[in-house]
């Protein structure tokens, strides 16, 4: 593992992460994704509130690795997934960060949700 080069030139930026305490669910056009009690939530400067769910509460026979990969300067390396719902293939909709800085092991193997850029998705508490 390593360091953050994100944290370590831009010390201000804030990135938190946090236990939910919530359940929260996904769903793709009424069908659900995700399921969890176990949800980190994190709230990152210049970036919509996310939700990362452990893969044991994502359906993950929904799920196809995509192509691609995006690097953040905080968290490290995200690779992605397509989501497959009633025939509908929403490409990049998940993405995971499975080997993150050190300051994120907390994010390590769960999974993120596109909520804002993918129709038909919906996180709800429960």
């Amino acid at each position: 593992m390593s360091k953050s080069p994100g944290h370590q030139k831009m010390p201000d930026h804030k990135v938190v992460e946090q236990p939910l305490g919530e359940r929260l669910q996904v769903a793709v056009d009424g069908e659900i994704v995700a399921d969890s009690s176990d949800v980190i939530q994190v709230e990152e400067d210049g970036n919509p509130r996310r939700y990362y769910f452990p893969r044991t509460g994502v359906r993950m026979d929904r799920l196809e690795r995509s192509a691609k990969t995006t690097k953040c300067p905080f968290k490290g390396t995200a690779k992605y997934f397509s989501i497959d719902v009633n025939g509908r293939k929403l490409p990049d909709a998940v993405w995971t960060y499975e080997e993150p800085y050190d300051e994120h092991l907390g994010l390590t193997e769960r999974l993120a949700f596109y909520e804002e850029k993918v129709p038909g998705l919906e996180i709800r508490r429960v």
